[in-house]
């Protein structure tokens, strides 16, 4: 099997990213079966190893052109952003735009083919603004970064052998109900069903949420599940897909005999995994020509540069990314 080579990006550097990057290399999970190149701004790794006590035992390249001909391993390519004034645990336009510049390096790195997937580090959504940059989630702000409409890219969610992807996200409520067109809904089932292919699953069973409660209850709560998303999986069944919905979303994702599921809001999809595994979850941004995975929770800036930050769901993200493709691309 291939040994992959994963971009890892350091985040927001004055969170708990570099820390936990550096404790995921260390898991037997990862650098047993994977290589990593970090992405970040040196002073940021150097300062959370030295007030964690981690080790800093990385091979430093010049440019992402550079991992063709390393060996593998644990490296480091500087994205300088930082200066002086920059602190740890503090929210700031700095390092808002060095999460940002870490993110196109790694993703530019990946479009180039040197690397085969990248994976986030935790970012803050109120540093990036402050950093004067438009931002609203990675998977449009992939989408816009590799060319790709914004509307043939979705957020899943995964952990565990749960799958969960989302039609809308980023979006109030009242904007999210117009989102909800047949063709968004279908669009969303096409790439969920392309990712568990590219899993090794032939014929996956896809789960899709409705948007009301109850699904709507025949018309009785809404009419989205008669008027849209109904129409839409019998469009695709009789293409030949193995579709079960539209259900409640609470009666829906507690199911065992689904690959995947599909929902219509984000909190249908995220509150599930904050319940069922609270900061644990990968959040894979699908449908762009870049792997990407992230980590599903926040910078942690109260713990950050203490050395207690967990790296669970850094390393689960590695795994699923690596995960992602399938056995005959592993050869």
């Amino acid at each position: 099997m291939k040994q992959r080579r994963i971009a890892v990006t350091l985040g927001d550097p004055s969170g708990i990213g570099p820390e936990i990057a550096l404790k995921a290399y260390g898991d037997p999970r990862i650098h047993k079966h994977m290589s990593l190149v970090l992405f970040g701004d040196k002073r940021a790794l150097d300062e959370h190893a030295r007030l964690c006590g981690l080790t800093q035992d990385y091979h430093t390249l010049g440019s992402a052109s550079e991992v063709q001909d390393w060996k593998g391993g644990l490296a480091f390519i500087h994205v300088p952003c930082l200066d002086g004034s920059f602190r740890i645990g503090e929210v700031c336009a700095l390092s808002g735009a060095a999460a940002i510049a870490a993110l196109d390096a790694a993703v530019d790195a990946a479009q180039a083919g040197f690397v085969d997937a990248v994976v986030g580090s935790p970012i803050h959504e109120v540093a990036i603004k402050k950093a004067g940059i438009a931002f609203d989630g990675h998977p449009s702000y992939l989408a816009r970064r590799t060319g790709t409409p914004v509307d043939d890219v979705s957020l899943m969610l995964c952990w565990g052998r749960t799958r969960v992807a989302h039609v809308t996200l980023h979006m109030s409520v009242r904007e999210a109900l117009d989102a909800i067109t047949s063709a968004r809904v279908e669009n969303v089932i096409r790439m969920t069903s392309q990712v568990l292919r590219r899993l090794g699953l032939a014929q996956p069973r896809i789960g899709v949420s409705g948007v009301n409660p109850h699904a709507g209850e025949s018309g009785l709560f809404g009419r989205e599940e008669i008027e849209i998303i109904g129409p839409t999986l019998n469009k695709l069944r009789a293409e030949g897909f193995d579709l079960l919905g539209p259900m409640g979303a609470d009666t829906l994702l507690p199911r065992n005999d689904c690959d995947a599921f599909v929902v219509m809001l984000h909190d249908q999809g995220h509150v599930a995994a904050r319940v069922a595994a609270p900061n644990m979850a990968a959040a894979m941004s699908i449908g762009t020509p870049v792997m990407f995975s992230s980590v599903g929770h926040g910078t942690a800036m109260d713990i950050a540069g203490r050395g207690v930050a967990n790296p669970e769901a850094l390393i689960q993200a590695l795994l699923h990314a690596s995960n992602s493709f399938s056995e005959g691309e592993n050869e």
